[in-house]
């Protein structure tokens, strides 16, 4: 297996652009896919750099319905006419983000691409191929993110707090190996993982997403005293954990100095090779 970071907040070097977003790069047997595609057109200038021909990407897995995993789609669908693309049922509803008391504002997908042929709508469990499945509907509530407080979905011409149905995970499944994406976590990485050992029976080997400890619009992050009580929780599963994006740099350090080795960083322009 190959993973290549396309889009991160950080970079490992100048020699890459960042972005508030999310994009991986993944050769899994003969699947060549891109887990989430950032905030924007950068995936693509980054894949270049990194010796990526998007035109041979297969299998498009967007992880849930905010602009930063799924901004670059439109851009894409413009590049590779034969990728499936796979969004969540729910993946194009109306979701925002609560700015003040009287405004919110749109964080959505792009709803011109809803009725495109290479995009499919997928159920709570997908089995895409042998090696390749999706999973939704965690229910659990535990280490769950403080600031999915200001994330809120319309329903029935009202503003509600976002329930995360649109939210998805992939499991890739290779030579005896078990890796768990999830792009955001913001069903709680603890209650994803949960669902993944209810599941297949065991815990994953390999854990790779954002952990939304921190709040993009207000740049706050979650207590320290929880975010190691969260890290001693990792522990636990024994996997390894590669993290960024909307985990917060802060809240990386302190997760580093509980769990160790067992997590590490992804940047933009990283590779991980196993």
């Amino acid at each position: 297996m190959l993973i290549k970071t396309l889009v991160e907040n950080t970079c490992v070097s100048e020699d890459f652009r960042g972005e508030h977003g999310l994009s991986l790069y993944i050769e899994s047997g003969n699947h060549r896919l891109l887990f989430d595609l950032g905030d924007s057109e950068l995936y693509s200038e980054n894949a270049e750099k990194m010796g990526v021909d998007i035109s041979k990407i297969d299998t498009v897995i967007i992880s849930h319905a905010h602009y930063d995993h799924g901004g670059g789609l439109k851009h894409f669908l413009g590049q590779n006419q034969q990728a499936t693309v796979y969004i969540s049922a729910y993946g194009f509803d109306n979701y925002y983000a609560r700015k003040t008391k009287d405004e919110a504002v749109f964080i959505g997908l792009d709803k011109s691409i809803e009725d495109h042929p290479q995009v499919r709508l997928t159920k709570e469990h997908e089995i895409l191929s042998d090696r390749l499945e999706i999973f939704s509907g965690v229910t659990g509530r535990k280490f769950f993110p403080k600031g999915n407080s200001v994330l809120l979905r319309e329903r029935n011409g009202f503003m509600v707090p976002d329930e995360f149905l649109h939210e998805q995970n992939l499991v890739i499944r290779e030579k005896g190996k078990h890796v768990l994406l999830a792009g955001c976590a913001h069903n709680g990485i603890v209650n994803i993982v949960d669902q993944y050992l209810s599941r297949y029976g065991n815990f994953p080997d390999m854990v790779i997403g954002g952990l939304h400890l921190k709040n993009h619009s207000t740049g706050e992050e979650e207590k320290p005293e929880t975010v190691r009580r969260l890290g001693e929780a990792l522990l636990r599963t024994n996997a390894l954990y590669y993290t960024g994006h909307c985990t917060g740099v802060g809240s990386f350090q302190i997760l580093k100095e509980v769990m160790g080795d067992k997590i590490r960083y992804l940047a933009t322009g990283s590779v991980i090779e196993g």
